[in-house]
């Protein structure tokens, strides 16, 4: 049983470490090219969400796609249709002030959680411009959240 979960460990932790290789790469063609990337996140709406850790306290960065509703930004905390939410979206509820990056801007916002209505308006609005949303809803029992960002003056 140890060496099962040994291996699980194992597998999840270069999961991660792929993943935040990937991320560095996003984050770094982001900032060299005023928020323009190429490679699967081409063609996206790319904004970069800098979070505190709830844990750690240290600053996190992510890159995510999102979508616009008038003046707010927001975005579906969606970790492929993972089972669990995605770290950064644990890190808002001790922390919801972040700093976000669009092209060449960058602010702070105030990150809250949308509900009922506005939470599956928000998703769809988004899901339909992006439609591996959807795949990702249909493979976890959880509902995905989505994330709206409050400009801070």
């Amino acid at each position: 049983m140890k060496l099962v979960r040994h291996l699980n460990n194992s597998v999840e932790e270069k999961r991660v470490s792929e993943l935040n290789d990937f991320n560095q790469k996003v984050i770094t063609e982001f900032r060299a090219n005023q928020g323009k990337v190429g490679g699967q996140m081409a063609g996206m709406p790319v904004l970069l969400l800098t979070t505190t850790g709830n844990k750690t306290g240290r600053t996190l960065t992510k890159p995510l796609a999102y979508t616009k509703d008038g003046d707010r930004l927001f975005v579906i905390a969606s970790f492929a249709g993972s089972p669990k939410n995605p770290a950064w979206f644990n890190n808002l509820a001790a922390n919801p002030t972040v700093t976000i990056e669009v092209g060449t801007e960058r602010f702070q916002a105030r990150a809250r959680i949308a509900n009922g209505e506005e939470r599956d308006r928000l998703f769809k609005l988004q899901a339909d411009k992006i439609a591996i949303f959807y795949d990702y809803q249909k493979k976890t029992t959880r509902q995905i959240p989505v994330v709206v960002f409050d400009r801070v003056n």
